[in-house]
């Protein structure tokens, strides 16, 4: 009888997806507090013949090297800029993500973000506390109006429509600019308008960044793109932290370019430049933009459901290089 596959998993994951691997092969759980050191990571990989990994786990030449028996890499996360593809398919490795179910959860977050910036609520919450509040005034924490707005939505994928679906119900004029249009059935659907991005960054009151990372979208906005807004205007980022240039972005709420940020992704995660944890018209939040149970879960179930079709003889609901093992 053949031996089971033995399966490497860089975080403790939830008992639904655990079931899932357990039924699968031998798994080896790093169960520490903080994310797996390279030097340990690169050690346990040696004898496995699949990874299950997060976006902070990076899968290069060196750790296929290192691991000459691994066969799957899934990660636990739509974005897979963590993941060196071309070089997984090289070694014959199939290397998978999560897409999917997470949408609807990153675009209720970048709604959250949205309101919460433009409405002042964390500054709101933090006056509260500290006991100085002395009361309703007319003049307090006057932020923007969100209902009948204009949202830039840049990236026009699963989440950043579901993103303009929600502006549905606020009434707003959507634009939306990326690598294509979308059908003109789904632009009817969501009221949305594509346009190039230029015009998107001048029109816009909100802008929400909905892209993968990658050569064309690593610091898109930039000191020149952030000066094309209006000086009323909010950036939301939700998708890539290197997506923003965080030093441009710090000077031009320095300087008024923009009226606001709020980001739940950050260039240098976990670092943050100071220049940004110090401002007050800057909203900051720590990756969560699909973490609630349910879509946490799922996504968990699903990298562990990818591992499982692959050592079941079948391909991986989402294989991003089928074609390493000439899967179809």
């Amino acid at each position: 009888m053949a031996s089971k596959p033995k399966i490497l998993v860089t975080k403790l994951l939830f008992s639904a997806a655990r079931a899932v691997l357990d039924k699968t092969g031998e798994i080896d759980y790093w169960a520490g507090p903080e994310a797996i050191p390279r030097a340990e990571l690169l050690k346990r990989v040696a004898d496995k013949d699949a990874l299950v990994c997060l976006l902070n786990d990076k899968i290069d030449a060196e750790l296929l090297a290192a691991g000459p028996q691994l066969r799957i890499v899934a990660t636990v996360s739509v974005g897979y800029d963590n993941i060196d593809v071309p070089a997984c398919t090289a070694r014959k490795v199939i290397a998978t993500n999560t897409p999917g179910v997470l949408d609807d959860t990153t675009a209720d977050l970048a709604w959250a973000l949205m309101l919460a910036i433009a409405r002042r609520l964390v500054e709101g919450d933090a006056w509260v506390r500290s006991g100085n509040w002395r009361g309703f005034s007319m003049d307090h924490l006057l932020g923007a109006d969100v209902y009948g707005k204009t949202l830039g939505i840049i990236g026009f994928g699963r989440i950043g429509r579901c993103v303009a679906k929600r502006g549905l119900g606020f009434g707003m004029r959507v634009l939306y600019s990326g690598s294509k249009r979308a059908p003109v059935d789904v632009e009817k659907e969501l009221n949305a308008e594509f346009v190039e991005q230029d015009r998107l960054f001048n029109e816009s009151d909100f802008v929400s960044l909905h892209v993968p990372l990658n050569p064309q979208t690593r610091h898109l906005i930039s000191k020149e793109n952030l000066e094309k807004m209006k000086r009323t205007a909010f950036l939301i980022n939700t998708s890539r932290g290197p997506v923003v240039d965080e030093e441009a972005l710090a000077e031009a709420l320095e300087n008024k370019i923009i009226a606001g940020a709020a980001l739940d992704v950050f260039e240098h995660e976990p670092k943050i430049n100071p220049k940004l944890t110090a401002r007050r018209d800057a909203i900051l939040a720590p990756h969560i933009g699909s973490a609630t149970v349910e879509t946490r879960t799922r996504m968990m179930v699903l990298a562990a459901q990818n591992v499982a079709a692959f050592f079941d003889g079948r391909t991986p609901p989402n294989a991003l290089n089928k074609d390493a093992l000439g899967l179809k």
